[in-house]
């Protein structure tokens, strides 16, 4: 059984707790623990302001959210049609980051690696970036509604 969401919003950093609530509540049917609540919320937070703040640089632009529960396993997909990431394999390693002067501690990709099950980055210089993380719930209780 599969249940999901899709939420787009407008590139700006105030919105970036609202998509991270909005997951939250998503995900909620699922029973998660708090700790595992926590750590989708923080790997939401690192997507979407890296889409925000790497992708558009300040340019207007949308962020999509795609959230989907398939058997007790999430899976969110995080878009933007930004800057795209030259050299995603760059981009992964812990500590890089393309905005020093913004004091990024260049770990969002490391974060996320750290609480998901999977994460695969897909980007093309000025095309945007994908991200999709997968999760499996420890003891989901999947809801049949």
């Amino acid at each position: 059984m599969e249940n999901f969401m899709e939420l787009k919003f407008a590139a700006r950093s105030q919105n970036e707790s609202f998509a991270r609530v909005a997951v939250a509540a998503f995900i909620s049917q699922l029973d998660p623990t708090l700790e595992e609540l926590t750590e989708i919320k923080t790997v939401v937070s690192e997507a979407v302001t890296n889409a925000i703040i790497h992708g558009y640089d300040g340019q207007d632009g949308l962020v999509l959210i795609t959230c989907a529960i398939i058997d007790g396993t999430i899976e969110m997909v995080i878009e933007d049609n930004g800057r795209g990431i030259d050299d995603v394999e760059e981009a992964r390693q812990p500590l890089f980051t393309s905005k020093p002067e913004l004091e990024r501690s260049g770990m969002g990709f490391t974060i996320m690696e750290n609480f998901m099950d999977s994460i695969e980055v897909t980007s093309r210089p000025e095309l945007g970036t994908r991200v999709r993380l997968v999760k499996r719930l420890k003891s989901p209780s999947v809801a049949n509604h």
